[in-house]
């Protein structure tokens, strides 16, 4: 018998809003698709929490022996300001702003993405495809929802026909919004509009003549609707049905309704049977912004340098931090829960430690057994990972009383005391040991010192040309240098 047949999983499922037995499409196999990022701007940490959760979520599939098609999509088109379907693309925006191509924007952010992510320990997903990649794809799409009258063309535009949809499917099934009311609650239109009604979405936009970012189409010269390319990419990987989606909880609506919408409208079944959503983060007590200064970025909390944290954390005491609150609860980024995070991590690392050092003394005062289930029994609850943390600190205290001689262990239950702990601890939590996180920052540090060497022998040979290519290059990366009197440093963003 496999693991997985073994323990009995139950997710809680935002479509029903239950908790339910996962039971996979396919026997030992789980196709799952997370909405990735729009990728103009260095990746915020309320991001990095509803990754972090499926990457914990990914890792304990595959601990239970499933094989797991893992599919995170990158936004690089057709996602427009405020999320609406008028206005500029983001992408575009910030390529505008900076005088640079759009797809300059589109690799500076995606290597900061994978660069954040890769510090945080999250395994890559098995498939990361990106909505320019898939145009064709959206299109056919399209034509389908066309051909099965859910959509219509205006002027170079295709909009999905909410109103028509909703006659003999259900608009709002996820987000448990009902049509009659979102009519009600939208403002009319100003006229300018295309739409036949307000709640309709664009499948396709004909771009103006300042849109950057066009491709031909049957309609015009144009650009995907932000909803359309996630079903385009889950579809095509996972089938026109899968296991599981998942997101952020500001997803749910319109972007996952829309989806169900479109692939309804296309493939005649609903394309999903369990719908996932991770919950947000805020920050001493109130909404992360910008614009008021309640802000940190990732990158932030290993240098220390922002006003709202009082030193430095590694990656690993960050994500524990993370961990202990459950994927769908608000988790409250602060000082004090980083400080008292970094001593639990501690203690956590002290017991793995100290384990490879205990002996077995004949016969066991402890049921490990059943401890072993209810770590177990956390992570089968719909993935509660601050359960599954208290479950390790009851082994961190059993461990205590082995080495003060307290109670006794046979060989047998210390083995699984020892690979259960570490099993949960690295591979299904990510956590890494101090020395390991220490030991990549150090081989970042000195690779990068590799390339300042270079950079000071090219300036001395007066090949600024080359001097100038590895500070630059550097900075694509998100690795800053600073020329001062002591030498050159460096930071990371």
């Amino acid at each position: 018998m496999s693991l997985h047949d073994a323990q009995e999983l139950n997710i809680y499922n935002s479509l029903s809003g239950e908790k339910e037995i996962f039971k996979p499409i396919t026997p030992g196999y789980v196709g799952m698709y997370v909405c990735g990022p729009t990728v103009y701007s260095n990746v915020h940490l309320g991001n990095v929490r509803t990754f972090m959760s499926f990457d914990v979520i990914f890792r304990y599939l595959k601990h239970l022996g499933y094989k797991v098609r893992y599919v995170r999509n990158i936004t690089d088109a057709g996602h427009l300001e405020n999320d609406a379907d008028e206005g500029e693309d983001r992408i575009a925006k910030k390529a505008r702003i900076e005088a640079i191509e759009p797809m300059e924007v589109v690799q500076r952010y995606t290597v900061d993405f994978h660069n954040i992510l890769n510090t945080f320990n999250f395994l890559p997903p098995s498939i990361e495809p990106t909505a320019t990649g898939h145009i064709i794809e959206q299109i056919e799409i399209i034509k389908s929802i066309i051909d099965n009258g859910f959509a219509y063309e205006v002027n170079g535009s295709v909009y999905f026909d909410v109103l028509k949809y909703n006659e003999s499917k259900t608009y709002g099934i996820l987000s448990k919004r009902k049509v009659e009311d979102l009519i009600h609650n939208t403002r009319a239109l100003d006229g300018q509009s295309d739409k036949k009604n307000p709640q309709d979405f664009a499948l396709w936009k004909k771009a103006e003549p300042q849109h950057i970012m066009r491709w031909p189409s049957p309609w015009s010269d144009g650009f995907p609707g932000w909803h359309l390319e996630c079903t385009a990419m889950s579809t095509k990987y996972l089938g026109e049905q899968f296991d599981i989606h998942g997101g952020g909880m500001d997803l749910k609506f319109p972007h996952h309704e829309c989806e169900i919408a479109q692939a309804e409208a296309c493939n005649h079944t609903q394309p999903v049977n369990y719908w996932m959503h991770a919950n947000m983060l805020i920050m001493n007590g109130k909404k992360m912004a910008k614009s008021t200064g309640n802000f940190i970025l990732p990158h932030q909390i290993f240098t220390g340098d922002n006003p709202h944290i009082s030193k430095a954390y590694t990656p690993s005491v960050a994500r524990f931090f993370m961990l202990q609150a459950h994927y769908r609860s608000i988790l409250d980024f602060t000082d004090g829960g980083l400080q008292a995070s970094e001593k639990g991590f501690n203690r956590l690392m002290d017991a793995i430690k100290a384990i490879d050092e205990l002996q077995a003394s004949g016969t066991s005062s402890v049921a490990i057994s059943s401890w072993k289930q209810s770590c177990y029994d956390a992570m089968n609850d719909d993935f509660n990972t601050p359960v599954l943390i208290a479950k390790l600190f009851d082994g961190v205290k059993i461990i205590n009383q082995i080495k003060e001689g307290a109670i006794e262990i046979n060989a047998e239950d210390l083995d699984i005391l020892k690979t259960t702990l570490k099993v949960f601890t690295f591979d299904i939590l990510g956590l890494k040991t101090p020395q390991a996180d220490s030991q990549d920052s150090s081989k970042l540090a000195g690779a990068v010192d590799i390339l300042i060497n270079m950079r000071k022998e090219a300036r001395v040979n007066k090949d600024f040309a080359l001097s100038d290519k590895i500070r630059d290059d550097l900075a694509k990366v998100g690795i800053q240098l600073h020329d001062g009197k002591e030498g050159t440093t460096f930071s990371t963003n």
